[in-house]
């Protein structure tokens, strides 16, 4: 998994198909996520972390309204969502095609 900030955001999202984290430190549901989305990472999807405490200026720019909050980019365009706690198989759903 990739730590993303404000400054490295867009470089992170332009190509391919990458799944964003919106989470923060003390968020219970958040915290069981990690090591769900660490799992998928170690399979080869490219999953970025964004503390929306630390980058609350993208997390408004993305309507970030609850977290954790997944968000689906190909080519730095959103074409998924989800919200809430979910398993690594809908994980997987959520980045295909």
């Amino acid at each position: 998994m990739i730590e993303g900030n404000v400054k490295n955001f867009d470089e992170l999202i332009k190509e391919g198909t990458v799944l964003v984290d919106f989470n923060a430190n003390w968020c219970g549901p958040c915290k069981m996520l990690k090591p769900v989305l660490e799992s998928v990472a170690s399979e080869g999807k490219k999953i970025v972390s964004i503390n929306v405490d630390d980058a609350r200026d993208l997390a408004i720019k993305y309507g970030v309204m609850s977290i954790p909050c997944l968000v689906v980019f190909k080519d730095g365009k959103e074409v998924k969502r989800s919200v809430g706690l979910i398993g690594k198989s809908e994980i997987i759903d959520l980045m295909e095609d």
